[in-house]
């Protein structure tokens, strides 16, 4: 009689990008996403951004399929909350007053990215074989030995979640403002589709800037000099210092995304007389611009505007892109084009009395996210909207 018995399923975890052969990771990852390729996880690990000690240890998930390699995961065990863009910080206060461990937890994320995309990299026969409680439970079991409280995972795309989709499961939403670039062939025509007020007010926040004698180059992989490298470096860092934080992503790892990464990587840098003032780094895969970091030394109207979403529109039509992921929050995106997007997370939490808190906690904010997302169409400044 022929073996009947389903393929033995198993789920582990290592402890760097380079445990996994790269041919292997390329297979299941593709080539196009930025944030899924090999290089970009060995990066974050060599230059020491992701690391035991700055509370990002790796762990990335393996699936095995009678022994062979069939699938990973991005995964790390955090013992704090920063750089995840899905915030949880009241969650790990409750927990602190109830003299319970919130940390360390299970997370399946791309790190410092609140970008959706592919979290789950499956072969098709194991991702047509699983089904999601089968998937919840290996979770279960995995948090609970590798001695975390709880396991997160953060922004998956639609294939992910239909395999995670339970009714009865903790599935957060929240709510970004994404470009969409409809056949433009320059930022005018982006601009044709917009009321007059609004046209009108974009065109003057961009001229104030250029009376400032503020010119803007934009700048590419292996063609970006050291000196604007430097000064972005620089900038990168006031943003977090500003704010009391010390920034997440080191010197080492931006020269060894521009030596590695060298197509996805761009850069926008504003100049003044002779100097750089300020400057915005993007990322871009087959279809999509990513715009990830910013910053400047001399606060001047509008500057952030025109270095972040207007020259990072310009650069996504003249890169023929389809959309313009700007990153997570600002609703002040909408009145310059950006649409509401949901985005999505899934939570197990160990506790039993704290994952039916937890449960309410999210039935009640997914009313309130789905309520603004809703609203946040009247206000965007297309022609269609305009009540005239």
């Amino acid at each position: 009689m022929p073996d009947t018995q389903p393929p033995a399923l198993t789920l582990d975890t290592c402890y760097s990008v380079e445990d996994i052969p790269r041919a292997d990771w390329d297979r299941l990852a593709g080539q196009q996403n930025p944030f899924l390729r090999y290089e970009f996880f060995q990066a974050l690990e060599r230059s020491g951004c992701t690391s035991r000690l700055t509370g990002w240890e790796p762990s990335h998930l393996v699936f095995r399929l009678d022994g062979e390699l069939a699938g990973v995961a991005p995964a790390y065990l955090k013992t704090h909350s920063m750089g995840e863009y899905v915030f949880d910080w009241s969650w790990a206060e409750a927990y602190h007053q109830h003299g319970l461990d919130y940390y360390p937890k299970l997370l399946m994320a791309i790190p410092f990215t609140p970008s959706q995309g592919p979290r789950l990299l499956l072969k098709p026969e194991l991702r047509s074989m699983l089904k999601a409680s089968q998937l919840h439970e290996m979770f279960d079991t995995l948090m609970h030995q590798l001695g975390a409280h709880s396991w997160h995972l953060l922004f998956p795309d639609a294939q992910d979640r239909k395999l995670l989709g339970q009714p009865e499961q903790l599935r957060r939403l929240g709510c970004q403002f994404h470009w969409h670039n409809r056949g433009y062939d320059t930022f005018d025509d982006f601009l044709d589709q917009l009321t007059s007020r609004k046209r009108k007010s974009i065109r003057r926040e961009r001229r104030q800037v250029a009376e400032q004698d503020i010119v803007f180059s934009r700048l590419h992989g292996q063609d970006i000099p050291d000196d604007a490298m430097e000064a972005f470096y620089t900038f990168y860092q006031a943003t977090y210092l500003k704010r009391g934080q010390r920034p997440y992503l080191n010197r080492q790892f931006f020269e060894l995304i521009r030596a590695n990464l060298p197509e996805h990587l761009h850069m926008v840098m504003a100049r003044k007389d002779t100097q750089w003032i300020g400057g915005a780094l993007f990322l871009s895969s087959q279809h999509t611009l990513y715009g990830r970091y910013w910053g400047c030394l001399e606060e001047i109207p509008h500057l952030h505007f025109e270095t972040c979403y207007y020259q990072g529109i310009e650069l996504a039509i003249e890169l023929g892109l389809s959309h313009f992921d700007a990153g997570a929050q600002g609703e002040h995106k909408l009145v310059r084009g950006f649409e509401p997007q949901l985005t999505h997370s899934w939570h197990g939490i160990s506790h039993p009395g704290f994952r039916d808190a937890i449960r309410t906690f999210i039935r009640d904010e997914t009313a309130h996210v789905d309520s603004y997302f809703q609203e946040s169409f009247s206000f965007l400044p297309y022609k269609q909207q305009d009540p005239d």
